[in-house]
């Protein structure tokens, strides 16, 4: 599975935008653009989501149960 920094990399450049007009259109800071392509750990889950969404994503919380149930 890619990882969220290639993904919002490769599907921002699909749809032809710069870092700029991508943090303009999200409506997010260009630097949270930025973090996320570089692949930053600590990132505020809401700005990834607001990302995400554009891409008809988003990230949610999942408990170590259900990890271990959807390896089974």
């Amino acid at each position: 599975m890619r990882n969220i920094a290639e993904f919002v990399k490769e599907r921002r450049k699909e749809v032809g935008l710069t870092q700029e007009e991508f943090a303009e259109r999200t409506g997010v800071a260009l630097t949270v653009i930025r973090k996320i392509e570089q692949g930053k750990s600590n990132l505020n889950m809401d700005k990834v989501n607001l990302v995400l969404k554009m891409f008809g994503h988003e990230l949610a919380a999942v408990s170590s149960k259900e990890l271990k149930e959807s390896e089974s």
